[in-house]
């Protein structure tokens, strides 16, 4: 045991599911979206649905939507600030079946048009799992630098992305592949030793085959 399991993390709010982890969930989105976030309808699942408003998870949500880490003394102002610099957002309840008691789905749009689809799981002790980003599953800790590329399931395409990180020196640590059927849309994540610089995420997005390309730096 070490003294993070025996203190907890370091964070502003009650509890380290319900706030600090509810921070990093939105902290995470906000990077995948790579953008300024304008709309997010909120959607609170099981507890977090039934207890979160006392935790102030919905808050928590959006101080992480705006970039705010688990230790931010603004977090309990943050819807203040996130109409004050544009967000505008609903919280509702998600109609989710078999997810863990600790989720929420985030339905998000970006200053550019760009749409994002997410449902995180908050594990405790402020650890997180995103479980599925539009629509598939992921299972992405948020531990590693980390590419998300959506595509057409066809032939060829681990090989062609693999091969761009190759060439940027990019050791992979460890690959998932999810498709909703046979030759329909698919995607690809991988979790990474290095962070991905931008000219190789575009060299990936310029792949034929490829339809969107989301990066989670470390």
């Amino acid at each position: 045991m070490n003294i993070f399991e025996i203190l907890g993390p370091v964070m502003v709010g009650p509890s380290s599911s319900h706030t600090a982890g509810a921070v990093r969930i939105g902290y995470v989105c906000r990077k995948l979206m790579g953008e300024k976030i304008v709309t997010a309808d909120i959607e609170l699942y099981g507890s977090f649905l039934l207890t979160g408003k006392g935790h102030g998870t919905p808050q928590a949500i959006v101080a992480g939507l705006l970039g705010m880490t688990p230790d931010d003394a603004r977090i309990p102002d943050s819807f203040e600030i996130a109409r004050a610099q544009g967000l505008k957002f609903t919280i509702g309840e998600a109609k989710l079946k078999e997810a863990h008691p600790n989720s929420v789905l985030l339905k998000l749009t970006g200053e550019s048009g760009k749409e994002l689809e997410v449902i995180g799981e908050s594990l405790g002790g402020s650890i997180i799992n995103i479980a599925q980003i539009d629509g598939l599953p992921a299972n992405i800790s948020g531990d590693y630098p980390t590419l998300i590329a959506s595509n057409m399931d066809v032939p060829g395409m681990v090989a062609k992305v693999s091969k761009v990180l190759f060439e940027a020196k990019i050791n992979i640590a460890q690959m998932h592949l999810y498709r909703a059927s046979r030759g329909k849309n698919s995607v690809l994540i991988a979790e990474c030793d290095q962070e991905i610089e931008d000219k190789t995420l575009n060299d990936i997005r310029d792949l034929d085959g490829i339809m969107k390309v989301s990066y989670l730096g470390k």
